[in-house]
């Protein structure tokens, strides 16, 4: 039976994870990434948001080379293959980083230009900026500790880079919690003034919904990682797929659907109509999609 092998099995790709992964699990996995991967490439260029292909996109590219790896482990049980093991601790740590970080603070800024920054502590480059450069330098730590994970001979070279992994998750996981106060914070504010437009209200959702799973995710990595490489948290197969797998998964189909370039596409300001025959001088971008509440 595949559980009794997964559980079990003490030799081969099990003295890594602790047990077998699942050959199915792995190949619905990259189906999902795959397929919301090509949408995204395909919304990107249709909208022309072309940041997508360094979050979402990228996002998704790298999930696609971590559960390959997983899959390779799958497929190749007897053998206690290294390679395929650190590809996908290190490519499933890092690859999305940049979709619920670098991509949810782009679309607040933006979604602040749209409503107003007069009710944000911050400016919508501020915001741009601050959290960005939060996200990369979180990206940069994991990704010098997944380095040295992969890389290291000894139990305590391997723990080093795990902690250093540890940290940097850290480190997004607070910068994620002030993002959300401070997007909260912004909400609060304009709500108290002018109700929120149905498509505005779907995309807010859709962000929300996409940096909760996201947050979970992050706890689930931190439990994992501060249990070290031989934690019962690490050796247990269905976290990793529900906790991590899944709420990744989770993140960047919500985008799909809701996508912002249908629902924060570029749109006349809302003017008194003593300034409506302003309008003419100051043209907006067209855009392919068709906007109406």
């Amino acid at each position: 039976m595949l559980i009794a092998r997964s559980v079990f099995r003490p030799e081969g790709v099990a003295r890594h994870y602790g047990y077998v992964p699942h050959e199915y699990v792995g190949i619905i996995f990259m189906a999902l990434f795959g397929l919301s991967t090509i949408i995204h490439v395909g919304q990107a260029i249709y909208y022309r948001m072309w940041w997508l292909f360094l979050t979402a996109c990228l996002c998704g590219v790298g999930e696609l080379v971590g559960w390959g790896g997983r899959l390779w482990s799958a497929l190749t049980p007897d053998q206690a293959l290294k390679t395929p093991y650190m590809m996908q601790i290190t490519t499933t740590i890092l690859a999305p980083t940049p979709v619920p970080y670098c991509g949810n603070f782009i679309l607040l800024s933006w979604i602040v230009t749209r409503l107003g920054p007069c009710y944000a502590r911050l400016t919508p480059i501020q915001y741009s900026i601050i959290f960005t450069s939060c996200d990369v330098a979180a990206l940069c730590v994991q990704g010098a500790g997944g380095g040295i994970a992969s890389s290291a001979n000894t139990e305590a070279d391997s723990q080093l880079g795990s902690n250093i992994m540890l940290g940097g998750i850290i480190f997004q996981s607070v910068a994620i919690l002030v993002y959300v106060a401070l997007a909260s914070d912004f909400l609060w504010h304009y709500r108290k003034d002018i109700p929120l437009e149905p498509k505005t209200k779907t995309m807010i959702a859709a962000l929300a919904f996409s940096t909760l799973v996201l947050f979970i995710r992050s706890i689930y990595r931190i439990i994992e990682l501060a249990g070290g490489w031989h934690g019962r948290i690490i050796e247990t197969e269905v976290y990793f797929d529900v906790l991590d797998g899944g709420m990744v998964v989770l993140a960047i189909a919500v985008i799909n659907l809701a996508h912002p370039g249908r629902l924060l596409g570029p749109q006349r300001p809302r003017l008194p109509v003593s300034l409506n025959a302003l309008l003419p001088l100051f043209p907006f971008p067209p855009s392919r999609a068709r906007y109406s509440d």
